[in-house]
C-alpha cells in the first residue's frame, strides 16, 4: 500500500465541480484582483472567525509582517521592542517580527502540548516587551486564560498566529479572534488552503483593519497618494473564490481529522512512540499530527519502505538557523531541540481510508 503524506490533488477532487463554477465565474467576469470574490470571502471568513473585520492578503508571512507594522503604525509599538513568541515555530513567524525591526524572545514550549509554556512567559518580560504573538502551532490551540492575564497585567498586546489553526476553538469561541490582530495563511496545505499563496488577518479594531489594507496596497488608500511605505500585497479573485467554497466544508473536514487523530491516539500503542497528549479535541483541528521518537529518522525510513510518506515539523528550530546565527545561537534551549529532533508527522487528512488508517497504525505499531 502507498500513503502520501497529503495528495493535493485528491483533496481538491472532493468539491472540483464546485472550484471549476467558482473560477469560470472570476474568468468571466474579467475581474482578478480586489473584486467581488475578494470582498465575498471577507465577509464569510469575518463571519466564521468571529471577528468584526478580514483582510485578504498574499500570503501568510505577510499577513504576519503587516499585522506588526500596523502596531508600529499606530504608535501601539516601537523599532527594537520585543515580542515574546515560542521558541519551537515555523520560521515565518521569527521573520516577521524581526522584518517589522521588532525583537524576538523565544520562549520554551510545553513539552506535552508543542504550545508555547504560559508558565515561562513571565520571566521572560522585560521593560521593553510589548507583545505576545501566539502561535496555534500543528492546529492546536495556544491561548490559555494565563496567557490573557498577562497581557492584561503588562499591558502587552496578543497577536496570534493562526496559520495552522482554521477552526480551531478555546470555549466555544475561534483561535484568530483573541488577539489585536491574528495572521492567517491558506497555503496549499493547510487544512483551509488556496490554489496557490493567500493570507488574511483578522481583527476587531477597524483602524488596523484599514490601515492594514492600506499597506497591502503601497501604503495608499487613494489612487497614487502614498500616506506610507507600504508593499503589494493582495489576495487575487482566484483563491478568494477557491477559497469561499472551501470555507463552507471546513468544519466537517475538521471533524473528519479529529476522527482520525482519535483513533490514531487510542490505537498506536509503541512504547518507542510519545502521541499527542489531548484533553479537548475541539481545541485541535489537527493540521499536523505530530509524534516525538528517539530513532525518528529510523522510524521515518522504516515507514517509507512500508509505503507510507511522513515529514518533519520541522528539523532544525529557528535559534539554529544561519540566518540568525549572530543573533539568536546562544540560546539553549532543550525541549525545542528535542522537539525538533524527535519530532515525525504521519499522514492526517480528511481524505485518508478507513484501511489506510488501520495500515499505517498497525506498520507504526510494528516498528
Amino acid at each position: 500500500m502507498e500513503i502520501p503524506y497529503l495528495s493535493l490533488k485528491q483533496v481538491s477532487a472532493q468539491h472540483f465541480d464546485e472550484y471549476s463554477s467558482a473560477l469560470n465565474r472570476v474568468l468571466d467576469s474579467g475581474w482578478f484582483l480586489q473584486g467581488k470574490e475578494n470582498a465575498k470571502f471577507e465577509e464569510n471568513y469575518t463571519k466564521y472567525i468571529g471577528t468584526k473585520y478580514c483582510v485578504g492578503v498574499a500570503n501568510g508571512l505577510d499577513a504576519l509582517i503587516l499585522s506588526l507594522l500596523c502596531a508600529i503604525e499606530l504608535g501601539k509599538m516601537h523599532t527594537g521592542d520585543e515580542v515574546i513568541v515560542p521558541a519551537n515555530t515555523y520560521i515565518a513567524t521569527i521573520l516577521a517580527i524581526t522584518k517589522a525591526g521588532l525583537t524576538p524572545v523565544l520562549v520554551e514550549p510545553d513539552i506535552s502540548t508543542f504550545q508555547i509554556d504560559d508558565s515561562l512567559i513571565e520571566s521572560h518580560i522585560t521593560n521593553k516587551t510589548k507583545a505576545i504573538m501566539l502561535v496555534h502551532l500543528y492546529g492546536r490551540c495556544a491561548y490559555t486564560e494565563k496567557i490573557e492575564a498577562i497581557c492584561q497585567k503588562y499591558g502587552l498586546l496578543l497577536f496570534e498566529d493562526n496559520a495552522q489553526a482554521h477552526g480551531c476553538m478555546f470555549n466555544g469561541k475561534k483561535t484568530g479572534s483573541f488577539g489585536f490582530i491574528a495572521a492567517h495563511s491558506f497555503y496549499p496545505g493547510k487544512n483551509l488552503g488556496a490554489f496557490g499563496d493567500g493570507g488574511a488577518v483578522t481583527t476587531n479594531s477597524k483602524e488596523a483593519a484599514d490601515l492594514i489594507r492600506t499597506l497591502a496596497n503601497y501604503g495608499s488608500s487613494k489612487k497614487y497618494v502614498f500616506d506610507y511605505i507600504g508593499q503589494n500585497s493582495r489576495l487575487d479573485e482566484t483563491n478568494a473564490a477557491v477559497l469561499d467554497v472551501k470555507l463552507k466544508y471546513l468544519d466537517e473536514d475538521n471533524q473528519k481529522r479529529k476522527e482520525i487523530a482519535k483513533i490514531f491516539i487510542e490505537n498506536i500503542k509503541n512504547e518507542k512512540i510519545s502521541l499527542p497528549k489531548i484533553s479537548d479535541y475541539d481545541q485541535n483541528v489537527f493540521h499536523i499530527f505530530p509524534i516525538l521518537c528517539e530513532n525518528r529518522d529510523e522510524l521515518q525510513a522504516y515507514l517509507l519502505k512500508n509505503g507510507i510518506r511522513t515529514m518533519i515539523h520541522y528539523p532544525i528550530p529557528p535559534h539554529k538557523q544561519k540566518c540568525y546565527e549572530n543573533v539568536l545561537s546562544d540560546l539553549i534551549l532543550p525541549v525545542t531541540e528535542k522537539i525538533h529532533r524527535e519530532e515525525l508527522s504521519l499522514p492526517l487528512n480528511q481524505c485518508l481510508a478507513t484501511e489506510e488508517i488501520s495500515y499505517i497504525i498497525e506498520t507504526v505499531n510494528n516498528f
